[in-house]
């Protein structure tokens, strides 16, 4: 599956299928400290991810 992340902005391919979890132990990311989204539709820990499918994973961003 094709993965983008943010923050800093790259790209990698990783092989599927695999559960939201397993992609962000994989990526070592905590997923508390990311968004994982489909598209337009925010997925969670887990959401079955198939070999076709894009994925973006941004920071969660908070402040005052």
């Amino acid at each position: 599956m094709r993965v983008l992340l943010q923050h800093p902005r790259r790209e990698t391919e990783i092989k599927g299928p695999k559960t939201v979890g397993q992609l962000l132990k994989r990526l070592e990311l905590l997923p508390e400290a990311v968004l994982v989204l489909r598209g337009d539709e925010l997925i969670t820990e887990d959401e079955a991810l198939k070999e076709e499918d894009t994925i973006e994973i941004r920071p969660v961003i908070s402040g005052g």
